[in-house]
């Protein structure tokens, strides 16, 4: 770590975050107590990672989880990767992982949990794919769906059967089904991006983002396979899902950029509306599939692929017309999230490209802290921001991407694992 200024408000944010008996009300309201992208366990994870630096006291991280859990965690249909006991349990491998020994009953039941909910919701996937039905988003998401459970169970335990069973219906998703008569990726949609029926998607949507599409479809496969878990059609799979984004990329004068998503009309005209200027955030746009690109070209030896998933980010994230379509600061479609991707990109890209990109990480935070901000004044106006104190848009993950980008480096805990970006 370096004397970054934006380590100075990360502390700060971590101060006004110290105790939850001070922190905001909205932290532990009923709809968002159990959330991990609202609630105490995403502020956990900003005590855990800072401790596990060498930043700040444990004891901070020893507060925020049991103030989390004075009531029970949902769990089962109720629960998904960002909700309830998965939630929780993302939070606890981060602190068992630097603190071995400790929560480690709590975290053993919640592995069965989650284990048994990802059984359940695959028996019900593989049902659906059978009856010649479309998935709901949330069947396979990264926030509510079976590759943000795969993204838990990779990083738990790159064996687990269970994993694999996760991956085998991921390649399963990536074959294209009929339709109405119609070929279709196998992840299509009937419905608009929001999940619900949509007279603006007549006939669905293929979602092509990190947060709701295939992107983190194949940000799972590729982070498995670079572990050394791979299924039959492995391969194949991230290969389907490049060929589809490939087929859908348009080349600007300010580098490529995809569509947040296809409509029923795009895929018989095979055009989309030409693309304005558009936030290249980490839920949807070029910034998260610039690396979920990178990464599935590492898993698959693809040099070329991978010098122009990287370029792609760097003229994302230098691009001003994109820059100035990004508002707010926080990581899901924020300049933390942008600063953040910039530097997990960096860890893997060749030497000149990763000296580009953690120089980016860096200029995007004099964006998110103007020179001569005071630390304390920054942290203030996150804290207090309508964007509330959580892990997504909030201060609590503002502050996490502060400190891996001030000291341009992945985080120790992984607490960035649900995001499938490393």
């Amino acid at each position: 770590m370096n004397d970054h200024p934006a380590l100075a408000v990360a502390a700060a944010v971590a101060d006004r975050l110290a105790h939850p008996d001070t922190a905001p009300a909205a932290v532990f309201a009923d709809a968002t107590r159990q959330h991990l992208a609202l609630g105490p366990t995403g502020i956990a994870l900003l005590h855990i990672e800072r401790a596990a630096a060498g930043l700040g006291p444990w004891q901070r991280a020893h507060n925020w989880l049991p103030a989390a859990t004075r009531q029970p965690f949902t769990s089962g249909p109720d629960s998904h990767p960002f909700y309830g006991a998965p939630a929780l349990a993302h939070a606890l491998a981060c602190a068992t992982d630097h603190l071995p020994g400790s929560y480690q009953r709590a975290l053993s039941l919640l592995d069965r949990q989650v284990a048994d909910d990802a059984r359940r919701r695959l028996d019900a996937a593989h049902r659906r794919i059978d009856a010649e039905l479309l998935p709901a988003l949330c069947e396979f998401d990264a926030i509510r769906g079976l590759t943000g459970y795969g993204a838990y169970l990779l990083r738990r335990d790159p064996t687990d059967p269970v994993l694999r069973a996760v991956l085998d219906y991921c390649v399963r998703l990536a074959e294209p089904v009929t339709h109405d008569g119609e070929t279709l990726p196998g992840w299509w949609a009937p419905t608009g991006p929001s999940g619900r029926p949509d007279d603006r998607f007549p006939g669905g949507h293929a979602n092509n983002g990190m947060a709701h599409g295939i992107g983190a479809v194949l940000a799972l496969l590729a982070l498995s396979a670079r572990r050394g878990t791979t299924v039959t059609g492995h391969h194949q799979a991230m290969r389907a899902i490049l060929a589809w984004l490939d087929r859908w990329k348009t080349n600007t004068d300010r580098g490529p950029v995809w569509p947040y998503w296809i409509t029923r009309g795009n895929l018989r005209t095979g055009l989309h509306s030409p693309l304005a200027p558009q936030r290249p955030s980490w839920c949807y746009g070029t910034a998260g599939l610039a690396r979920a690109q990178q990464l599935a070209a590492l898993a698959l030896g693809d040099a070329d692929r991978q010098a122009e998933a990287e370029a792609a980010l760097l003229d994302t994230l230098t691009d001003p017309a994109q820059l100035r379509a990004t508002t707010g600061n926080g990581l899901c479609h924020g300049f933390a999230g942008l600063a953040h991707l910039a530097v997990r990109t960096a860890t893997d890209a060749a030497a000149t490209t990763a000296a580009q990109l953690s120089a980016t990480a860096l200029s995007l935070l004099a964006t998110l802290l103007p020179p001569g901000t005071a630390p304390d004044e920054a942290a203030t106006a996150l804290v207090a921001n309508e964007a509330g104190a959580g892990l997504l848009d909030g201060a609590a993950g503002t502050a996490l991407a502060l400190l891996a980008a001030a000291g341009t480096e992945p985080p120790r805990t992984a607490w960035d694992t649900c995001l499938l970006i490393g």
